[in-house]
This record gives C-alpha cells, sequence and structure tokens, in this order.
C-alpha cells in the first residue's frame, strides 16, 4: 500500500440507510485494514454536512449527489468544488403523503405517478394548501418532488414552494401536521407508515432517472493532497458495499441500523415483516456493482437546476463541470487496492 498522507479522518453522515456502508466498514474493521482510523460523525441536516465537509472539519462525507454540482457554479453560495470517487446509493426515494390527505386524495395502491400527481393537482387547483417538503435544495428528492407534480401540471410544479426538513424530522413533521407530504430516502417512508402517520405513494425510479442518489464525496483541493489516502478510504467502503450485497445474515446488519440510531421503529423477521424484508432487499440493493460515478449522471442534474433553479449553462460548460464532478481514477485504483 502507497504511503497514506493522513490516516485520522472524520467522516460526516446522515442517518438514512444508504450510509451503511460507511457504517459497516467502521464496524466490520475495513478502514483499519486499510490503515484508516476513521471517526464517523452524525450531521443534524444536510446543509450543516456541507458547511463542514467544504471548509475543512468533515475530511469527507455521504452527500447529496446534487451537491456536487451546486458547489461547482456556487449555487450552495459556498462554491467549494466537490468530487466523488463512489457512488453510495442509485434513486432510491420515496414520495409520501399523510394518510389523511391520501385518503382525501382516494390514492390508491395501484396509482400510477401520474395519477397520484393528478389527484394532487386537481386538490391544489381546488384550492387546498398542500405543504411538501424535501430534504435539501440541491437532492434528486426536490426534483423528484417537482417532476411527479410535473407529469400531471407543469406550471403548477414551477411555482409549488417546497419546505426543506432534515431527513430525520420528516415524520415527525407530517405527525404534528407540519407538512402534508415528503420525499425522503428509507426508513423514513417506512417508519411513517409504520407509525400510521403516512403512506408510499411513489418511487422515484417511476419518476426520474436511475441516478447517483448519494455519493461519497471530498473536496477538490483535499482530493489533490491525500490521493493515497482517499484512495484507501474508497477501498474500505467498497468492500463493505460487497460485502453488504452477499451477507447471509442479516441480523447483525439491523442490529447496527439500530445501534445507530437509524431504525428507530419495531420491525423484525416477527413484526412487520414484511417491511424488515423490504428494507434489507433496498440495503443489498443500493448499488448492485453500479459504485463507479457517471458523468452523464451529473448532466442530469446540472440539467435539472437549469428546469428548476434557473440555472443557465452552455452545454460544453455543463459537460466539463459534470466531469470535474466526478473522480473515476480514485475509484480505479481503490478497486485495484481492494483486488490485491
Amino acid at each position: 500500500m502507497s504511503h497514506l498522507e493522513k490516516t485520522q479522518l472524520h467522516i460526516g453522515y446522515i442517518p438514512l440507510l444508504d450510509c451503511i456502508a460507511l457504517l459497516w466498514a467502521k464496524q466490520r474493521g475495513f478502514f483499519d485494514d486499510f490503515g484508516l482510523d476513521v471517526t464517523l460523525v452524525k450531521e443534524a441536516s444536510w446543509a450543516s454536512l456541507r458547511d463542514r465537509l467544504a471548509f475543512g472539519i468533515l475530511d469527507a462525507a455521504h452527500c447529496l449527489s446534487a451537491m456536487l454540482p451546486a458547489a461547482a457554479v456556487g449555487e450552495d453560495q459556498i462554491g467549494i468544488q466537490l468530487k466523488t470517487p463512489l457512488v453510495l446509493s442509485i434513486n432510491r426515494a420515496y414520495i409520501s403523503l399523510s394518510q389523511k390527505l391520501s385518503h382525501d386524495l382516494h390514492i390508491q395502491p395501484a396509482d400510477t405517478p401520474f395519477q397520484s400527481a393528478y389527484k394532487m393537482v386537481q386538490h391544489l387547483h381546488a384550492g387546498h394548501p398542500v405543504h411538501l417538503a424535501h430534504v435539501f435544495n440541491h437532492s434528486i428528492h426536490h426534483y423528484c418532488l417537482r417532476e411527479w407534480i410535473a407529469l400531471a401540471d407543469p406550471s403548477v410544479a414551477q411555482d409549488i414552494v417546497l419546505k426543506t426538513l432534515p431527513p430525520p424530522y420528516m415524520v415527525e413533521a407530517i405527525s404534528s401536521h407540519a407538512i402534508d407530504g415528503f420525499c425522503v430516502g428509507e426508513p423514513w417512508n417506512t417508519q411513517g407508515e409504520v407509525e400510521g402517520v403516512s403512506q408510499i405513494v411513489a418511487h422515484s425510479r417511476d419518476i426520474v432517472p436511475e441516478i447517483a442518489d448519494k455519493v461519497l464525496a471530498v473536496t477538490h483541493e483535499w482530493a489533490s493532497h491525500h490521493p493515497n489516502t482517499l484512495c484507501a478510504l474508497t477501498a474500505a467502503i467498497l468492500k463493505a458495499q460487497r460485502e453488504l450485497e452477499i451477507l447471509e445474515d442479516f441480523k447483525p446488519v439491523w442490529q447496527m441500523l439500530i445501534d445507530f440510531n437509524v431504525i428507530r421503529f419495531q420491525c423484525n423477521e416477527e413484526i412487520h415483516v414484511q417491511k424488515y424484508h423490504a428494507l434489507e432487499k433496498i440495503i443489498r440493493h443500493l448499488v448492485l456493482d453500479h459504485t463507479a460515478p457517471k458523468q452523464s449522471d451529473m448532466q442530469w442534474l446540472f440539467e435539472q437546476m437549469q428546469t428548476w433553479q434557473g440555472l443557465n449553462l452552455e452545454q460544453t460548460e455543463l459537460q466539463r463541470l459534470s466531469k470535474q464532478c466526478i473522480d473515476l481514477k480514485s475509484h480505479m485504483a481503490a478497486r485495484q487496492l481492494l483486488e490485491d
């Protein structure tokens, strides 16, 4: 192994299923295997995680993929560029509405995204206020909500005001009637259903393409000063991803999620059995070996910023910036290190 420029690292994460490869790499000692002493830092919100990563308090982080193009053009109000060597999840979000609103809209389990969006738009046209939340202004969750509503009425999708809430607060907010629905990653949609306060009405994969949702991110400057450390870090997390896909005994993984306060509801192989196995399936299929970041994913995110947030970029500039957001060299070096 090449000389590591830094061995003591702080890595930020938000409690979601797709931070699991970081948690598992820590629990299984994979960071240690690659000479790294990693401290995992649970962040309160995506905004705090982004700021602490950008200003060097965190070495790396579990990030929203859309944070990278936003940083590339300074739309995050900071402008410190980020890049990713590793995808942590691909499009695993859901749209959930309060059970009362779902009932009022006569939403059925078999409804297509267009059907549920049409019912929502008709409700809005009738003058009923609806408060929807996403996790961050630059996220596939934001774009998914707008694209969902746009299936029925693009003008409503453009004009609707969306709230921003950290993922762990979504269920509490819908329970207290502060919001009527949200788009978020798991396990928060399942928690809302287990608690009887919300209902999943659409999957992001049925609305937007199969693009990266969360990624491992570092600043460009950090990557340039710590190439060997970044390779080792990526290899350790990649090793965890591979093991999670094939692990026979899932109980230690579930217990770890409880210990890290990601799972906060009673659900196991005997209680809410179908939901337990559904979440297990999500974890095993977060990436399906599609771990290399893609320039095309970043291009799609830039295009969403142009559609919904008024960004104006020439195509050549969009492609150049998209390429800068990904770090295939570190990804390939990590795969080679893992094979060695």
